[in-house]
């Protein structure tokens, strides 16, 4: 995980005991937030407290025996602090500056960005269920995250099967003239088209909610009085309906397991920890049932553990909505903690959270469940550790490094004949995706302009902008060097990696960067000859053209193919090396090339889409530079101008009746 870089200008006030002792006697007296850098001006632990000085004092007293505190000592090299009004006030703080400093020590979940949310807006028209990765304050209910995209989507497809809410997009809803298939499988209304019962639409937003907060219970009980009110007033269509709907819902909850009979909902927080490396499971309990699990891991954490699970809370319910009212944990907090963090969790949930820990019956039962999924799960991550270890291991002997490779960055580049350039660098450290760190570049070429089709200039252009960017002050810590660089290619786009790295000082093998180039398989035509299909006896030339027309007259059996299989190219050896199929180092490799064109495709793909709405749009008459750039801007894309009202589209600044009509009329809606 990239962290917050070392100021170069940071002159620590902190070189002796004498002087931290000091300094701590400076510190206020008063609620707020401490944050402690090293000798170097790295960012080592942000804290919140009641009263700063007496937090800070704890660790430096001389009375406290916990093995992290002498080490802490000798790593501060200063001590900063922010004034806050209020306890809740520094908590917010204190998780604002986690994410932007990144300090060593604290726990800091994965980007929320890789998460996904369900989204249900019960003021929109027609409320639909919708899949987003940013939580807003805009109304809408949200529920998760969920820990993969699998498990989100797979509960979108169990709510659109059962409740039969709309699955369009706004844009569709409006424009759509008759009933798509949704409708014709019963499982939307299609209140695009036809005349829809809003009241009962709104019952199954309803129901929705219920649904994905976990009152089960309380949504079959509202099920059944709707069934039977429709069987009294003789509706037994609609009555059968609501039948079908609460044995499919029953069946859905049977896969659940019941741990609470009294049908409560909470979090049970389970922690496993061995030394500096902690495992954190949250079970998500709703109606009785476990409806869900969260787990984070953390690593070389010198912090005792209440202080290390007050941060987690912070991290992990900073992320999500609140949707519980009481959260159990193993152990006591400190009651400073505990009381700004039960402040903040019932402000963002809108009604009162209680943190507690059970000492006793079913709960302490349920929280030594997640416990032991905690250390199943520490377990696990071991397990997955060593064995990338020994992968790593496997790699480095294989292609001769001088060091198993913790982090490697893989490359790529993606064109269309050389339009819409782009390349990708993808991160695996200790042999898993780091996806926080990959990037996308945009190739300049040659005065701005890139080459047709030249890869090589392109290899050699980005690798020197990354290992650039590794040279400056401001940028080194965010782009470390790697241990090995892969490039997607041959001998060529070797030359060309490692004359960027020359050019620029880096140095090449054991005592810098090891680079090598990965190349795929390839089939080609033997240039032989073999038998059509007629019998006659037919040259295939090695020439490509003459191949095409004889495999178009019949296609070449396999032996008439030529397999070179997947090679790695490494500097000072003629010959490449071959890694049979099927190995861990084999594999290793393919799944860092693959992501790394899959993620330079992805960019090339959305910059051509680009460019393709900068054209159409350029072509309309009144449509400069600037106006298109504002138009994108304010709607998006393309579509959503084309959905656009003519008010719309005047509320733009710069654009009249006239030039509104004018580009509706472009894009193909009817303005008459």
């Amino acid at each position: 995980m990239a962290r917050r870089t070392r100021d170069p200008a940071f002159v620590p006030r902190i070189q002796s005991a004498d002087d931290l002792a000091a300094a701590v006697e400076r510190l206020p007296d008063a609620p707020g937030v401490y944050i402690m850098r090293d000798r170097k001006g790295g960012y080592l632990y942000v804290g919140k407290a009641t009263r700063i000085r007496a937090r800070v004092r704890q660790y430096f007293s001389g009375h406290d025996t916990r093995r992290f505190v002498p080490r802490l000592a000798e790593l501060v090299g200063d001590v900063e602090t922010i004034v806050t009004e209020s306890e809740k006030q520094a908590l917010l703080l204190e998780n604002n500056l986690i994410k932007r400093l990144k300090p060593r020590f604290n726990v800091q979940l994965r980007d929320d960005k890789n998460f996904l949310v369900l989204r249900l807006d019960p003021t929109a028209t027609w409320p639909r269920l919708e899949l987003v990765r940013r939580i807003k304050r805009d109304g809408a209910f949200y529920f998760g995250p969920y820990p993969s995209a699998r498990a989100a989507r797979a509960t979108l497809r169990v709510v659109n099967r059962h409740f039969r809410l709309r699955t369009c997009t706004d844009f569709v809803l409006r424009t759509r003239k008759r009933p798509c298939l949704q409708y014709h499988i019963e499982r939307c209304p299609a209140p695009c088209v036809l005349d829809v019962d809003r009241e009962r639409y709104n019952e199954a937003v309803r129901d929705v909610a219920l649904f994905l907060r976990g009152e089960a219970d309380e949504l079959i009980r509202s099920l059944e009085t709707r069934m039977k009110a429709a069987a009294d007033a003789l509706e037994f269509e609609r009555a059968a309906t609501l039948r079908d709907q609460i044995a499919n819902l029953q069946s859905v909850l049977a896969a659940q397991e019941v741990v609470s009979e009294r049908q409560e909902s909470f979090d049970a927080v389970g922690v496993y920890r061995e030394g500096g490396q902690l495992e954190f499971t949250v079970l998500e309990i709703r109606g009785g049932r476990v409806t869900g699990h969260a787990s984070h891991s953390e690593r070389g954490m010198e912090f005792p553990t209440a202080e290390v699970l007050a941060g987690f809370l912070g991290a992990h319910y900073g992320a999500r909505p609140i949707a519980v009212p009481e959260i159990l944990l193993p152990e006591p907090l400190d009651e400073d903690d505990r009381s700004a963090l039960e402040a903040w969790l019932t402000e963002q949930a809108g009604r009162t959270v209680r943190i507690s820990v059970p000492r006793r019956g079913r709960r302490l039962r349920i929280l030594r469940l997640a416990e032991r999924n905690a250390a199943a799960n520490f377990a696990t991550r071991r397990n997955r550790r060593e064995d990338q270890a020994f992968v790593l291991e496997r790699l480095a002997a294989r292609l001769g490094l001088s060091r198993p490779p913790h982090r490697i960055e893989c490359y790529d580049i993606s064109h269309t004949q050389g339009s819409e350039p782009r390349a990708s660098l993808v991160v695996f450290q200790d042999g898993e995706p780091d996806r926080a760190a990959y990037r996308t570049f945009r190739i300049r070429g040659t005065g701005g302009e890139p080459g047709q089709n030249d890869d090589f200039a392109s290899m050699y252009e980005v690798l020197s902008r990354r290992i650039a960017r590794a040279g400056e002050d401001a940028e080194a810590k965010r782009w470390p060097l790697p241990d090995l660089i892969v490039v997607d290619g041959g001998k060529g786009q070797l030359a060309r990696a490692l004359a960027a790295l020359s050019d620029l000082g880096v140095p090449v093998g054991p005592e810098g960067v090891e680079v090598v180039a990965l190349a795929k398989e390839r089939r080609t035509l033997r240039p032989t000859s073999h038998r059509t299909g007629a019998g006659a006896t037919r040259i295939l030339d090695a020439a490509p053209g003459a191949a095409l027309r004889a495999a178009a007259v019949a296609a070449p059996p396999e032996d008439a193919y030529e397999v070179r299989p997947e090679r790695v190219y490494v500097p000072g050896k003629k010959d490449p090396i071959l890694l049979r199929p099927g190995t861990s180092e084999r594999l290793l490799m393919e799944r860092i090339r693959d992501e790394a064109h899959r993620f330079a495709i992805t960019a090339h793909r959305k910059a051509r889409r680009r460019a393709a709405v900068r054209s159409r749009l350029s072509e309309i008459p009144g449509i400069g530079p600037k106006l298109e750039r504002t138009l994108l801007a304010r709607f998006g894309s393309l579509r959503r101008i084309a959905a656009a009202s003519a008010e719309d589209l005047c509320a733009v600044p710069g654009i009249g009746p006239k030039t509104a009509h004018t580009i509706l009329a472009a894009l193909g809606r009817d303005v008459s």
